[in-house]
């Protein structure tokens, strides 16, 4: 009888032990993680408290790394401390979320914490809202104090065209972006996150560990829209009081079934924060657009045989007028020397011929069209302003910051009707960041060797749905 109750008590404990585990609940089952290449390829599913617990879980450690390099940047860089950060996400983000998205966000501290990893959801909320935060809220805070003092603080960052009818090799889209940020941010940009929730469309897309959105957004929905975005240069408006860009990203990539439905949902609550050019395409009709979204004005430019360019420059004269103090006459801008580029080369020389692999030339180019000669600085479509002497004064950036393309993406209507993408870690022209060579050479930024060391290149890889 003694044996019999202890083997009782055995299988009880192996009943509780495994319903209660989070492959037996289901909350992991149909998730996955792999490396590859420089990527974590992860694959989400299910409920919005699901998908972030399982985004939470399979990524803690990543997550982890990642904040803590964030705010110790942030700290730094805008003389905000994460408690700033936290506050505000507090005082005017969390509440102005979605239930669905606050499930998500509540989801992935679920999971970290199941691996012992202690955040809260607004910590996930400030995380996601970063570039909104600390380049639209914190300079609005600035210009109150001492108006003027934040007009230069938004960035911009990468590079992007999307292309259609006489403009690409087969007639349809085809897509490119590459994403230029700090380094010590951007090593972090390195997830290919393919997300199938319960509500809205299943999309494809590279993000940060734990971001809920892309936030430098190159997206591919099931439904054929595919989104990615340019930043406008020194744009200075805010409101705090409107809806986080961030939400209204996902939003647009989960829930749009045109590009009307993608301008809709980015115009409704605009607050302002993460102003962009977005490029969008929907590869059921064959159009593309541009919508040129600020906080007051906005402009919608779109047709079935264009090619549209992005590289952190506006267009629209009322808008530049009014919300920025961008200098389009101003050639040796990063945003201006790269347009010059980006027109000779997606408008002119690749007229016609535009697929993936035009598209990963685009991306990983390194003419200088002011010098008419290849380098490696602020103005080629690859960028290196660690390598820039001017550094880029338009985004307050010093000679030599280590900032500049950090890796890039491509799609054509073909493969995103597959739900793929091409994905590159890393410089899109394969070169090395090597930290040690480079704090050497710039001992002024070996602050950053705390949480930046190297940035490895890794090749072109095919990313597809595992669905």
């Amino acid at each position: 009888m003694k044996n019999l109750f202890v083997f009782s008590i055995v299988i009880v404990t192996l009943f509780f032990s495994c319903t209660n585990s989070p492959n037996k609940k289901g909350r992991l089952a149909k998730a996955f993680r792999e490396n590859k290449n420089g990527w974590i390829n992860v694959h989400l599913e299910g409920s919005p408290s699901d998908i972030g617990y399982q985004h939470g879980y399979l990524l803690a450690n990543d997550i982890d790394t990642s904040i803590r390099a964030i705010a110790f940047y942030l700290e730094h860089e805008t003389h905000r401390d994460w408690q700033f950060y936290h506050r505000a996400a507090q005082n005017f983000l969390w509440n102005n979320l979605d239930r669905e998205y606050k499930d998500e966000i509540n989801g992935i501290v679920e999971g970290l914490q199941a691996q012992n990893i202690k955040y809260d959801s607004l910590d996930i909320t400030a995380y996601n809202a970063m570039e909104e935060l600390a380049f639209y809220y914190v300079p609005m805070l600035d210009n109150i104090a001492k108006p003027g003092s934040g007009n230069n603080k938004a960035p911009g960052n990468c590079s992007a065209f999307i292309a259609t009818g006489s403009y690409t090799k087969d007639g349809k889209i085809v897509m490119g972006h590459n994403n230029w940020t700090e380094y010590i941010i951007g090593q972090h940009w390195n997830v290919i996150a393919d997300i199938v929730p319960s509500n809205g469309h299943h999309i494809i897309m590279d993000c940060m560990p734990g971001f809920i959105h892309s936030g430098d957004d190159f997206v591919i929905s099931d439904n054929g829209i595919l989104i990615t975005e340019t930043t406008i240069t020194q744009f200075y408006l805010f409101d705090s009081t409107g809806l986080p860009e961030f939400m209204r990203a996902r939003k647009a990539s989960q829930y749009s079934n045109s590009i009307d439905d993608v301008i809709k949902i980015f115009t409704t609550g605009n607050n302002g924060g993460y102003a962009n050019d977005w490029l969008i395409g929907d590869t059921k009709t064959n159009e593309v657009a541009k919508l040129e979204l600020g906080l007051k004005d906005y402009q919608v430019w779109r047709s079935k045989d264009t090619a549209i360019i992005g590289s952190n420059f506006p267009s629209d004269p009322t808008l530049i007028k009014e919300e920025t103090t961008f200098n389009v006459n101003d050639s040796t801008t990063s945003p201006n020397a790269r347009k010059k580029r980006m027109e000779q080369l997606v408008l002119i020389d690749l007229k016609g011929k535009l697929d993936a692999e035009s598209g990963k030339q685009v991306e990983g180019d390194h003419v200088d069209a002011l010098q008419n000669k290849d380098a490696n600085n602020r103005c080629v479509i690859c960028g290196h302003i660690d390598e820039d002497a001017k550094g880029c004064s338009e985004w307050s950036l010093a000679p030599f910051y280590p900032m500049g393309a950090v890796q890039g993406k491509v799609t054509t209507a073909d493969l995103a009707k597959e739900m793929k993408l091409w994905a590159h870690m890393g410089h899109p022209c394969g070169a090395d960041f090597i930290g040690e060579k480079f704090y050497k050479l710039h001992p002024e930024y070996e602050w950053q060797s705390k949480y930046l060391n190297n940035m490895l290149s890794y090749p072109w890889t095919l990313f597809s749905s595992s669905k």
